[in-house]
């Protein structure tokens, strides 16, 4: 079979109601793993969706335990041709966020797949069921259009816990970091920069989740009795923000911002578009770091969003001052951020303005991770996807959210490339999540295409541009 000839294969797949049977019998699998619980569809979504279909293109299963208790269940799939060929790792996500059942729009439900024309609605069509859906399903027809031979060993990693953090991830990939090694990471989350064409990013931006809390008191005092003489929490917290991000989302603190953007990485950026899609909101004009396009604001600069505020109660307020306040806050990073003292820079920053009664609690943390631009496998995945979505795709140096990135890039060493099949306004981790068929068609063309390429025995970038000796032989 040619390579042509694999793609008109794969999209038939596509069109003949396969792909849309695997996705619905997948997005009823009811995988929250963000309730604070790890339910045991976490464990049967690996062992009884997912070993059954990787089984028989000769990979072999194993379902581990999560080294923490707060994370789902772990799947390793290797299908080794011979040790002596490269390794592609690749990796995806079977968890989703909670269902929000109560919020999607009539007619629609977040465990059964709903058609209307090119939206494919359903919790985690998007993210990430539909996208592991269109890699794997892409990697089994070049199996068969190989004939059986890849020509490239392939190991699968999939967590059932990413929607709450990845807990576990790293421990685990410490752990089984023989079963891992590999040369090159290929996944699909995330979502194009429009979805009109492919994307091509090369790593993500890291995130810090923090909160400021005022504990003024043990309880609420009158504010006509009070008011003028007890200090207000709110009033605290909002002003201790203040310091932090200014009133057009500028960030204050010169140890919470990166280094210059890259020349490098403006040249990459020139010429994408934020925002232009018909269901994209409308950009706020003059937002954010002055002098940046919005692309650069979003891929190359860090921002600090204010993700909730708690005082009083808000759908019904009483005349008292209230006797506590917080903010959940979030740092966006990007490389070259000095990210492992943030909490040291909050604190110093804080208590020099005056507001050593605010408490810091961290959260969440992973870090950003950007492949070198200069990379060889960058030219090379951006010519096999151009080939077969018969268009140029889109370079992002680095998502603007966030992923375990750092784990594969970082501990495991990997050069890391994704390529998603979703696109910016999906409504992922919201109703009315959905996935585009137009965008789903169109990535398992490509992402056959790239399985495809990764075989051929020239000019793939496995070491200084070609295979070794032994792989070519093979």
């Amino acid at each position: 079979m040619t390579r042509e000839q694999l793609i008109d294969s794969v999209q038939r797949y596509f069109d003949d109601g396969r792909f849309e049977g695997d996705l619905r019998r997948r997005v009823a699998w009811r995988t929250e793993s963000d309730t604070g619980k790890v339910p045991p569809e976490l464990r049967l979504y690996l062992t009884d969706e997912m070993v059954p279909w990787l089984a028989p293109l000769g990979f072999e299963c194993q379902v581990l335990d999560n080294p923490s208790p707060q994370g789902g269940p772990f799947l390793i799939a290797r299908r080794v041709e011979d040790p002596a060929l490269p390794t592609v790792l690749t990796y995806g996500h079977g968890d989703v966020v909670n269902g929000q059942e109560s919020n999607w729009r009539e007619g629609l439900s977040p465990w059964e797949m709903t058609i209307e024309g090119n939206r494919w609605y359903g919790r985690g069509t998007a993210d990430n069921k539909g996208q592991h859906t269109v890699s794997l399903a892409a990697l089994a027809h070049a199996i068969e259009a190989r004939g059986g031979r890849l020509g490239y060993n392939v190991t699968l990693i999939m967590e059932m816990g990413e929607e709450a953090g990845s807990p576990g991830l790293a421990a685990f990939c410490e752990q089984h970091s023989d079963a891992l090694k590999a040369d090159l990471f290929v996944a699909s989350d995330g979502p194009r920069v429009n979805a009109g064409h492919p994307t091509l990013f090369l790593g993500s931006r890291g995130a810090i989740n923090f909160s400021l809390t005022v504990r003024s008191r043990d309880k609420a005092y009158h504010s006509g009795n009070w008011g003028g003489v007890l200090a207000n929490p709110a009033t605290v917290v909002t002003h201790a923000l203040a310091t932090l991000v200014d009133a057009q989302g500028r960030i204050l603190v010169k140890g919470l911002l990166p280094p210059s953007v890259p020349d490098k990485l403006r040249t990459a950026l020139k010429d994408v578009v934020i925002g232009a899609g018909a269901d994209d909101p409308a950009l706020t004009p003059g937002w954010g770091e002055p002098g940046l396009t919005p692309a650069e604001q979003l891929v190359g600069w860090n921002t600090l969003e204010v993700l909730a505020l708690g005082s009083g109660n808000a759908q019904r307020p009483i005349n008292a001052i209230p006797s506590s306040a917080v903010a959940h806050c979030q740092l966006r990073f990007v490389v070259g951020t000095d990210w492992r003292n943030v909490e040291r820079t909050l604190r110093e920053h804080l208590d020099a303005h005056g507001f050593a009664d605010v408490e810091i609690t961290m959260g969440m943390v992973c870090g950003a991770t950007r492949l070198d631009l200069h990379n060889p496998w960058v030219d090379w995945t951006l010519a096999s996807l151009q080939s077969s979505a018969g268009q140029a795709a889109t370079l992002l140096p680095n998502l603007a959210g966030s992923l375990p990135n750092d784990i594969f890039a970082d501990q495991l060493g990997l050069p890391t490339l994704w390529v998603p099949h979703s696109y910016p306004a999906c409504a992922q981790h919201a109703p009315n999540e959905h996935l585009l068929a137009s965008v789903a068609r169109e990535g398992l063309a490509v992402m056959a295409g790239l399985f495809w390429d990764l075989g051929e025995a020239h000019g793939v970038p496995w070491k200084d541009g070609a295979l070794t000796a032994e792989a070519a032989a093979a």
